[in-house]
């Protein structure tokens, strides 16, 4: 009887792994469904650690949508991966004004300090102007404590200038399809919209397991260099 009851409990356990493994293949990112690959691989500023980038736009109401989950999925992350947004610039006329922003926040030591805050303005508070004219950017900044003059000069700087041209050069080496786009280690894209559910939602669940896979299939990769 023992030995029945032990062979029952192992045959059930036998098909729980099956079933996780079927799972598992089932749910394993898809190449041109759920991610693609970045042609050629670009280099990472990440050292040891994973790099993981999101390529985003203050304009996109997408990206002000993706804030909160990827807020929530930053607090779980991986303490081998290194996350850092970096914005997307298409066209330098429309897309760069908010760009040279969170570059010359950055600057003066306020980098991240009003990240949610521009979000909300522009697509909740009625402030969209502000995507493209520094004038009210420099007025918005100021009314949340920001040395107004500090902000222009560092908007205007040569070292923010650097680093717009290069958010330009990424946008383009990494082949950013739109935004927001999450970067993967240099190797691998993906986004929200390529998790999008049958009634046009995302689903953030799914998302945010492929960009675990890609993160657990880049470390995989790094061993094998070794």
């Amino acid at each position: 009887m023992i030995y029945v009851l032990k062979r029952l409990i192992f045959t059930g356990c036998l098909a729980l792994l099956i079933s996780a493994g079927v799972v598992s293949a089932q749910t394993a990112p898809t190449l041109g469904r759920d991610f693609t690959m970045i042609n050629p691989a670009q280099p990472t500023d990440s050292g040891k650690k994973i790099e993981v980038i999101e390529f985003f736009w203050y304009g996109c109401i997408h990206c002000y949508h993706l804030e909160a989950p990827i807020k929530a999925w930053l607090k779980r992350k991986p303490a081998d991966v290194e996350f850092r947004y970096v914005p997307a610039i298409f066209d330098p006329a429309s897309w760069g004004p908010m760009a040279r922003a969170f570059y010359a926040l950055d600057a003066i030591g306020a980098g991240g300090k009003f990240h949610d805050d521009i979000f909300t303005a522009i697509h909740k508070d009625g402030f969209k102007a502000m995507v493209t004219d520094p004038r009210i950017m420099a007025d918005w900044f100021a009314n949340k404590g920001v040395d107004k003059q500090k902000f222009v000069d560092a908007y205007n700087s040569f070292a923010v200038n650097g680093r717009v041209k290069r958010s330009e050069d990424m946008t383009r080496s990494f082949d950013v399809p739109g935004t927001p786009a999450i970067a993967v280690d240099g190797k691998f894209m993906t986004g929200p919209s390529m998790v999008v559910a049958q009634d046009g939602s995302v689903n953030y669940d799914r998302f945010f397991q492929v960009v675990d896979q890609l993160i657990a299939r880049a470390r995989k990769e790094r061993a094998g260099q070794k």
